[in-house]
């Protein structure tokens, strides 16, 4: 017990250090100092964040969608490639009619006799009009079809491509029965009396193929709004390759003349009908139900609605054409005047197609650029696309008509007879140069069928018949006549400028010529 009370206390008295402790001691001040050093953040006060200095590379960077838009000029660019796509089928297409129509005008040519081929012209002229009267409803039913297939509703396309077959075939009969019972007084009103003869052969020969025309035009178009442009290229390709066939040898072979002509047209008439039918049917786009149903009033209305304008056109365009055969079968009794301008037509219409072909891709490329935006960069878009495809018609109207002055040399081929080439020189000259400005009005008028511009379309047509039947009544040469042609494409020419630059819902800055009409237009729109 004594011992334990003289050991000291170790509360009252901690002696010295442990070195365990003062090793302890040490490490927590090498941690504290480390920390310090490398955590120095930690111990300075937090101050607000200084702005970072812009970077190039934060820049704003230009959109890909924010590209200058395609100018008028052609320059190879996209625009410049749709239009080549589309336009290359189309052309061929459109190419291959006139080209089987000449090979008609190049066999009865070689009968050496000038009335037979101004009774094929009066004929042709007459069955060309009945094709114009029928054409409105492969016009309304293309976007129909488009629309309807574009949607998956396969009921929909079928029902239109019926509904256009069995009015198209109706029409077809009543306009064929018509034809039957006067077609005598009509072609001595269209034609030369001294020509009535092959001008009713030739007429008997092509009526039986009335039935089947109708058919392919629908036909056509079905295959059009379902976005298929190489079905009816190969159809209208294989048909006149028949047609060429058939000519000589129902011609002369069989000793027909000229009605052999117009029996070869029918009979390949047919050929591209019964093509047609069986495709349409075999693809599932109309059945034998829809066809022989008949349309309701509602459809019946829809379609007179939609079609009023174009037909109201088509009579126009149709009556200013019957209008110059008359006057021209009417210059002299010995055919030749008649002769020569169907050699010179001929020629004409062949450069014509091409640009009437350019002309339809105007009406799918305008609409397809006002419907791939909203609001004025739609307008725009639709614009330039519009005046680059005007540019194309100059350019392409510049190259046909001096193809055409080439081509003069070949006016022999479609007739023997020395009178008949001398006569068809000056109109041919006339037309050739008149392809330039054909180009911008056959374009330009297909860009207004694409902003479905059809009453301004209509009544500039309305105009320029009638300006067409006052030249009319002071031509008595072949010559005067063409320069009626003149007047005609001058006034439609003046309407397509007119809408594109002034009044169209396109219209832009136009040029300096047609500028005052822009500044009487916003005149007029202030005042009201």
């Amino acid at each position: 017990t004594a011992s334990r009370s003289a050991q000291p206390c170790p509360r009252h008295n901690p002696g010295p250090p442990h070195k365990l402790q003062v090793h302890m001691h040490r490490m927590r001040l090498h941690l504290l100092l480390a920390l310090a050093t490398q955590r120095s953040d930690c111990l300075r006060p937090r101050l607000p964040p200084r702005p970072s200095p812009p970077r190039r590379d934060r820049l704003p960077v230009p959109r890909l969608t924010s590209v200058p838009k395609p100018g008028a000029k052609p320059c190879g660019d996209d625009l410049d490639r749709r239009i080549a796509s589309l336009a290359g089928p189309a052309v061929l297409s459109f190419l291959i009619l006139p080209i089987a129509q000449a090979t008609d005008l190049f066999w009865v040519g070689r009968m050496g006799e000038a009335l037979a081929l101004a009774g094929q012209a009066a004929a042709g002229q007459l069955y060309s009009t009945l094709s114009f009267l029928t054409s409105t409803l492969p016009t309304i039913t293309v976007p129909r079809i488009a629309a309807a297939r574009a949607a998956g509703d396969d009921a929909a396309v079928q029902e239109a491509i019926g509904e256009a077959l069995a009015l198209s075939c109706a029409l077809a009969l009543v306009l064929g029965a018509v034809l039957w019972r006067f077609q005598r007084p009509a072609l001595l009103y269209l034609g030369n009396p001294n020509a009535l003869p092959w001008a009713l052969g030739y007429s008997a020969g092509r009526l039986p193929g009335v039935l089947a025309e109708a058919v392919g035009l629908i036909g056509y178009a079905a295959f059009r709004g379902a976005m298929d442009t190489v079905t009816p290229l190969k159809i209208t390709a294989a048909c006149s390759a028949a047609n060429v066939l058939l000519d000589p040898l129902l011609i002369f072979s069989a000793r027909l003349g000229v009605a052999g002509a117009g029996l070869a047209t029918s009979a390949s008439q047919w050929l591209a009908a019964a093509a047609y039918l069986s495709l349409l049917l075999r693809r599932k786009l109309v059945r034998w139900a829809t066809i022989l149903r008949l349309p309701s009033r509602a459809a019946l209305a829809r379609i007179a609605a939609a079609g009023g304008a174009v037909q109201v056109r088509s009579l126009a365009l149709n009556l200013a054409f019957l209008s110059i055969t008359r006057r021209v079968q009417s210059l002299d009794s010995s055919g030749v005047a008649a002769a020569a301008h169907a050699v010179t037509l001929q020629l004409w219409q062949i450069g014509g197609v091409v640009l009437f072909a350019l002309s339809t891709v105007a009406s799918i490329i305008v609409p397809a650029e006002l419907s791939s935006s909203k609001g004025a960069e739609a307008t725009a878009a639709a614009r330039a696309a519009a005046s680059r495809l005007l540019c194309w018609g100059v350019v392409l109207g510049a190259l046909l008509g001096a193809a055409q002055l080439a081509a003069l040399p070949l006016l022999g081929l479609f007739s023997t007879l020395p009178e008949v080439r001398r006569a068809a020189v000056a109109p041919s000259v006339l037309g050739a140069v008149l392809q330039l400005f054909n180009g911008v009005t056959f374009i330009g008028e297909g860009v207004m069928v694409g902003t479905q511009s059809f009453p301004a379309l209509a009544a500039g047509q309305v105009v320029a018949t009638a300006a067409l039947l006052a030249g009319l009544r002071r031509a008595h040469s072949l010559t005067a006549v063409w320069w009626c042609f003149w007047l005609f494409n001058g006034v439609r020419l003046a309407n397509v400028l007119c809408h594109h630059f002034v009044r169209g819902p396109l219209a832009g800055e136009p040029p300096h010529g047609l500028r005052w009409a822009a500044r009487r237009r916003g005149r007029t729109a202030g005042t009201s």
